[in-house]
């Protein structure tokens, strides 16, 4: 192809942003065929010339593992490396430092769970992230914004639809920050998973008049079934948009930083019907919350890519 012979040109002459975008073809799979080693290799050229972007995505896909072994320490030295020359890189180090995060990324403790209800098991843990986690998380996912699908079982695609009115965006690999990896890691301890359980954090959006109506978090026909699901409040100041649970009675006010857990699935694993819930439309203001499901076994967002593309050609 004649555009990746002339990038590879360029890059092979120190082009540093031909690099980069090498490391972008080869991620997205869209160009070329998906190479997380190969994408590794082009932003390491990239980053020692001098490409500023193609240093933090350096230091996300070092931290989540993607083309090489997951190594926070090492996405940690790279982050201060990138703070030196970046004023971004060096925000998100101060940020991440404020944490005080063990030295794996993860939490020393998180804050005292109340129990909204015992079976299916629904928790608050209050002030899980602090307002400045909160903005970094809509920060990054604000460019993105789309307006929200919901998937289609007679058709097998991710469509529109007036059960689901918000605007979303997924956080994927090669924007997760270490302030949010960081956070998943949280979630993850708050859910009683593993971080590799996780799908891709997503923001959701909600501008008044506009909601989620009542809905299961479950997939059909799905054998990696979304066990549970975390919910970040990433704002409040607004009217409206509680999360409520109607088969269980249990109304959640959003409150910024708290982190709503509930289970998917009952004791055998199927869907679990009283977890139906609804988040109530927005009456004033905008509603910023962050949705992380968890599969009962690990994922990649580079396998739901796959699994997207896959089922858009069918």
């Amino acid at each position: 192809m004649e555009a990746v012979e002339t990038l590879r040109s360029a890059g092979s002459r120190g082009d540093s942003s031909a690099l980069a975008e090498l490391a972008i073809w080869h991620l997205a799979a869209t160009i070329l065929p998906r190479d997380l080693v190969a994408a590794r290799a082009f932003l390491r050229r990239a980053v020692q010339i001098g490409h500023v972007d193609a240093a933090l995505m350096e230091v996300a896909l070092t931290a989540n593992g993607s083309g090489a072994p997951a190594d926070w320490a090492g996405a940690m030295a790279l982050l201060d490396q990138a703070a030196a020359n970046d004023s971004l890189a060096a925000q998100q180090l101060a940020l991440i430092r404020a944490m005080e995060l063990n030295e794996s990324g993860g939490p020393h403790a998180l804050p005292k769970a109340e129990l909204l209800n015992d079976t299916p098991r629904v928790t608050r843990f209050p002030s899980l992230c602090t307002p400045e986690e909160c903005l970094h998380i809509a920060s990054i996912a604000a460019p993105l914004l789309q307006p929200a699908m919901i998937f289609d079982p007679a058709s097998g695609q991710m469509i529109m639809h007036p059960v689901r009115m918000s605007d979303n965006a997924a956080i994927g690999p090669m924007l997760e920050t270490l302030p949010i990896q960081a956070i998943n890691r949280r979630i993850a301890i708050a859910t009683e998973t593993d971080t590799t359980q996780g799908e891709p954090l997503t923001v959701l959006r909600y501008n008044p008049g506009q909601q989620y109506r009542a809905h299961l978090d479950t997939l059909p026909h799905e054998s990696n079934q979304r066990l549970r699901t975390a919910i970040l409040y990433l704002n409040d100041g607004y009217q409206g948009g509680c999360t409520e649970f109607p088969l269980l009675g249990v109304t959640v006010r959003p409150r910024v930083g708290d982190l709503l857990v509930f289970d998917n699935v009952d004791e055998r694993g199927a869907p679990e019907l009283r977890s139906r819930h609804l988040g109530l439309a927005v009456t004033r203001g905008t509603k910023w919350i962050a949705t992380r499901w968890i599969r009962t076994r690990p994922i990649t967002a580079w396998e739901l890519s796959a699994q997207a593309r896959a089922s858009a050609r069918t």
